[in-house]
């Protein structure tokens, strides 16, 4: 197997794709090692599951700092720990241009929705009110535009009669953990 490439991903809560991610690179054929797990909340749930499972953290509050100076913090990390590869799982805010570019075809993000159905926010309760048949996840290449690149792969979930915004998230949630973990994969392989 070629050398592993390695991955930072930002994340902004529970981590629980980041989890996926870490899980996944303990397979013998994974193409990536997470070398760093990053977040704009230093109380983020996450970092301490990252830190259990032997990954390096890195954690500053983006709050008073302008978006590309604390981009550029979160570069610095990167590199630091050798990035080559970056996944948002969970990060719950907008990158700078200059950041974006600095990752393009190397920066990957999950949304809870269909792309291109409902982009940015409150995906689940969009969905249950624009009366859609299903919901789900997908897996994308992050350019400068919100939740606009383009799609690596994307996982369906039915609506069920009685769903709410929380019932729907939460098998979403299933299919998201089993997706990025693949969607990456392919994301890889496909850039060799």
């Amino acid at each position: 197997m070629a050398e592993r490439r390695k991955l930072g991903i930002l994340i902004s809560g529970r981590g629980s794709n980041m989890a996926a991610l870490i899980d996944a690179a303990s397979a013998p054929d994974c193409p990536w090692q997470v070398v760093l797990v990053a977040s704009n909340d230093p109380d983020a749930a996450g970092l301490a599951r990252a830190k259990v499972a032997g990954v390096p953290t890195f954690a500053l509050s983006h709050r008073g700092m302008q978006r590309e100076v604390f981009d550029g913090h979160l570069t610095e990390a990167l590199r630091a720990h050798g990035a080559e590869w970056v996944a948002l799982a969970g990060y719950m805010r907008l990158l700078s241009p200059g950041f974006v570019a600095d990752w393009a075809g190397r920066l990957v993000n999950i949304h809870p929705s269909l792309l291109p159905r409902h982009k940015g926010l409150d995906t689940h309760a969009r969905a249950l009110a624009a009366g859609d048949a299903e919901a789900g996840a997908s897996v994308h290449f992050v350019t400068d535009v919100l939740d606009d690149g383009p799609v690596i792969a994307q996982a369906r979930v039915p609506v069920r009669p009685g769903d709410t915004a929380e019932t729907l998230a939460a098998r979403v949630l299933v299919e998201e953990n089993r997706l990025y973990p693949q969607a990456l994969r392919k994301a890889m392989r496909d850039a060799e």
